[in-house]
């Protein structure tokens, strides 16, 4: 909280000086550095690159992980493979502030349903545990030979959302499942799913059937997780598909797509799909990532990413911003516009850890709403800093 403070304390003295300056005819700006729109586009572009390719080198470790596992499907391993699944979703969960901005990400072409599409179906994929709590039903994939007698890339790619968006079988999210399984665990326990590694070993010692096709299974996933990340890096790489499109746009279209990807994601996919409906329906199937409890993570990297972008901040990027042009355009509405997003970030930082038991949870309840109404009002927030820019913009998801 002292930090929070003292950054309100410097803003407000930022905001005071470009006041103060403003008022001066002098033609330098009063020794303030002029915001370019190019610079803050550049940022972006370089922003993107870096996170994709920090996502794209986290996978290729879980891969070695999960790969590590196939060969040798022992308790340490599992253990290990799951953590690197935990790993690999921090950066990737901050890409998630590069969609609905018109981007490769989720075009007509784009990879985003094979990479992180949600809630799965856990019967397209495996068996799972009937309502009784006891009987295993051996559904999915795995356990239809007949159907699909191998299991590679290929078959698994063309599978995906066959029949029905949640029949998803690829991606962060069936790799999830298979590593935790059902998590038909009680919330107050706070307790992720309880897949045993043994659901992966042949013989006596396997504790279901078709192990040798789960392992398959679960490698074509890391394998495939890795290709379509990678066809993110050949669109935003120096010499990329999509970057010499996107920089050369015209900037302010350029600006309302990167406006409009943050706060819809904010206003409407977070705080709307990804946390109100599990909030209201209270139901923790509805839950982004609901086998591993790892859903508090989602959350607070997807907001992460929004910051990223309007801050023009992450890991070794760090340059002209959202914020900053919209300070320079109008300072007192920029100091509120970032006073939004930092009671965001404090609200959803408050809920309580893991996601279904927040929902659940009826001390607990109020802090998730709460994150809600922070999320959407800095949503609505940055179409007031659009406008200030003179761009139209919408938070609303697309139909």
């Amino acid at each position: 909280m002292k930090n929070t403070l003292t950054k309100y304390y410097l803003l407000g003295a930022l905001v005071l000086g470009i006041i103060a300056c403003s008022d001066d005819d002098s033609d330098d700006n009063g020794g303030f550095t002029v915001i370019e729109k190019s610079a803050v586009i550049e940022t972006y572009a370089d922003l993107v690159l870096t996170n994709y390719q920090d996502s794209y080198d986290a996978a290729d470790a879980m891969k070695e992980a999960i790969d590590a596992f196939v060969a040798e499907p022992t308790s340490e391993n599992f253990e290990a493979a799951k953590t690197a699944w935990k790993t690999a979703r921090e950066p990737y969960g901050q890409t998630e502030a590069f969609r609905f901005a018109s981007g490769p990400i989720d075009d007509e072409d784009g990879p985003e349903g094979l990479l992180n599409a949600w809630p799965l179906d856990e019967n397209y994929v495996d068996y799972v545990v009937d309502a009784d709590g006891v009987t295993v039903l051996e559904t999915g994939i795995i356990n239809n030979p007949e159907d699909f007698p191998t299991i590679t890339k290929e078959v698994l790619e063309g599978l995906n959302e066959v029949g029905s968006e949640s029949n998803i079988s690829v991606g962060y999210h069936a790799i999830e499942f298979l590593l935790w399984g059902q998590d038909t665990t009680d919330e107050e326990d706070k307790l992720p799913g309880q897949r045993p590694y043994t659901d992966f070993v042949d013989g006596d010692e396997g504790t279901a059937t078709n192990q040798d096709r789960r392992r398959d299974y679960l490698a074509a996933c890391a394998d495939l997780l890795l290709d379509h990340l990678q066809l993110m890096l050949d669109e935003w790489s120096a010499n990329g598909t999509y970057r010499p499109i996107f920089l050369g746009l015209d900037e302010d279209v350029a600006l309302a797509n990167m406006l409009t990807g943050i706060s819809t994601l904010s206003k409407s996919e977070l705080a709307g799909e990804r946390v109100f409906v599990a909030y209201d329906n209270q139901d923790q199937e509805d839950e982004h990532s609901c086998f591993s409890d790892n859903t508090h993570r989602d959350l607070r990297l997807n907001l992460a990413g929004i910051a990223n972008v309007y801050r023009g901040s992450y890991s070794t990027v760090s340059g002209s911003s959202l914020e900053d042009l919209i300070v320079q355009e109008n300072p007192t509405l920029g100091a509120e516009i970032t006073a939004k997003l930092v009671a965001a970030e404090a609200a959803v930082e408050a809920t309580a850890t893991p996601f279904d038991f927040a929902i659940s949870d009826e001390t607990e309840r109020p802090l998730v709403f709460a994150a809600i109404t922070a999320l959407q009002t800095f949503g609505d927030a940055l179409v007031e800093g659009a406008d200030e820019l003179g761009l139209e913009i919408s938070a609303e998801l697309p139909e």
